[in-house]
């Protein structure tokens, strides 16, 4: 087994490197982050596992580097032709590492053990004479240095000027990759450059970051299925209710639907490894809902048994439920129990309990398309938003308003699991069959394909 590459990540205080670890490992909870300056004052580690992995180890912040280099150059001039391992490691023996500068100390010394280390920048700073000696002093390790560009997407920024300053010191490799929000190849950008200044772990590199790749398709295709099954459930949930209770019904009705949804929710941030408090929602809007039976969608009616367009005897059949519904009793009862009884109306029973609803004067309430493209609209916000998050971001998700998901009618799974009651997980006689099965993945596709 390959051992784990081990990666130091140094540079000044309060530049995100705690941030970048934290968005690396997709733990909002590795070590600690404030505004103020020196958080973090002893090494932390955390194994990103696979293909022989990645051990990261967090630093102190570099404070006071300008004074660090006057005493290194005292203590070991460069008239003894020391090379720079071995300057370090005779700072590292004197008594001033155990003192003045401990923290600076931690942080040369990690490096000197690591096989290479990321030089996090806010790139907001400007270029200072300080930011130069703390790279001479990570220099003399010598040990590759990757700088990396955080808050790059803040206004004002200055990575031009940075990329400018790294490469008058011969880096040029630079990497920008925003811990708030990183670039979705941010990750593959980041092995990719490892790999030029880590030549011999380049396949690793190269493995690390296919299986990175594949598990963040993997992930997305899993957001996009729970998100599906919330509208499935949506769609085929209909609750029969007296003329009485009507107005308890649509309360109960609209109850379940914005918990269905606040069950999404909570499933798509811990599919994302965030917290519930990474995500501010408004109270789902729940108004209109629909009055009717979605009896008559063809494959429900197939899987019945009844084959549309084949035969009188399916014609009768469907001719029977509408006589059901707006005649009576009189010729739509003799038609549906001569259909039963010839073996052709499978099913008949589960529909004949909401049929006899009906007769009895109940009304059937389900969810109005406005709020099926509502809640399409919304999960694919969240998936989206989620998905170009960083796990240092601190303030809560906020989607924008929408009324509507879009014009016009709505996807065929959606339209078929109008008829399909016993789709919806969020009432009685649940069934997940695999036409269910089939359908959730074909909606979860379309939700996938259209999100913005």
């Amino acid at each position: 087994m390959r051992e784990a590459l081990r990666i130091a990540v140094v540079g000044h205080s309060n530049t995100g490197k705690t941030s970048l670890l934290r968005t690396l490992t997709r733990d909002a909870d590795f070590g600690e982050v404030d505004d103020a300056a020196g958080t973090t004052r002893h090494v932390q580690s955390a194994l990103l596992r696979g293909h022989g992995g990645i051990e990261w180890f967090d630093t102190p912040g570099m404070e006071d580097s300008v004074a660090l280099l006057e005493y290194l150059d005292h203590i070991a001039p460069l008239s003894e032709r020391l090379d720079g391992p071995a300057r370090i490691r005779r700072f590292l023996d004197s008594p001033e590492a155990h003192g003045r500068y401990e923290q600076e100390a931690r942080v040369l010394n990690k490096l000197l053990e690591c096989d290479a280390g990321l030089y996090v920048i806010d790139a907001r700073d400007p270029v200072l004479s300080k930011h130069r000696d703390e790279l001479a002093l990570l220099a003399a390790c010598a040990r590759p240095l990757l700088p990396v560009l955080n808050f790059v997407h803040a206004p004002g920024h200055r990575a031009a000027q940075w990329r400018d300053a790294m490469s008058r010191l011969g880096l040029h490799a630079v990497l920008e990759y925003d811990t708030v929000a990183p670039p979705l190849d941010g990750e593959q950008q980041l092995y990719a450059r490892l790999a030029v200044l880590l030549d011999r772990h380049a396949d690793m590199l190269a493995e690390l970051s296919g299986a990175l790749g594949r598990e963040r398709a993997a992930r997305r295709q899993a957001a996009y299925r729970l998100a599906a099954g919330l509208l499935i459930d949506a769609a085929a949930l209909h609750l029969q209710s007296p003329p009485q209770a009507l107005a308890q019904t649509q309360a109960l009705l609209r109850d379940k639907i914005r918990g269905r949804e606040q069950a999404c929710v909570k499933a798509l941030l811990t599919l994302y490894h965030f917290h519930r408090h990474d995500y501010r929602a408004d109270a789902l809007p729940l108004e209109n809902e629909r009055f009717g039976m979605d009896l008559f969608h063809p494959q429900a009616l197939k899987d019945m048994g009844v084959q549309l367009g084949v035969g009188a005897a399916a014609g009768a059949m469907a001719g029977a439920a509408v006589d059901l519904l707006s005649a009576g009793l009189s010729l739509g009862t003799g038609m549906l129990i001569g259909a039963a009884a010839g073996g052709l109306w499978q099913g008949v029973d589960r529909l004949g309990k909401r049929l006899s609803g009906k007769l009895r004067g109940y009304r059937e309430l389900s969810v109005d398309d406005g709020v099926l493209r509502l809640l399409a609209l919304r999960q694919q916000q969240l998936i989206e938003a989620l998905e170009r998050r960083g796990h240092a971001a601190r303030e809560p998700i906020v989607l924008p308003q929408a009324a509507q998901w879009q014009s016009g009618p709505l996807p065929a799974p959606l339209k078929e699991a109008r008829s399909r009651p016993e789709w919806s997980a969020l009432a009685e006689g649940y069934v997940d069959d695999d036409r269910r099965k089939q359908q959730l993945a074909s909606l979860a596709d379309t939700l996938a394909q259209t999100a913005r």
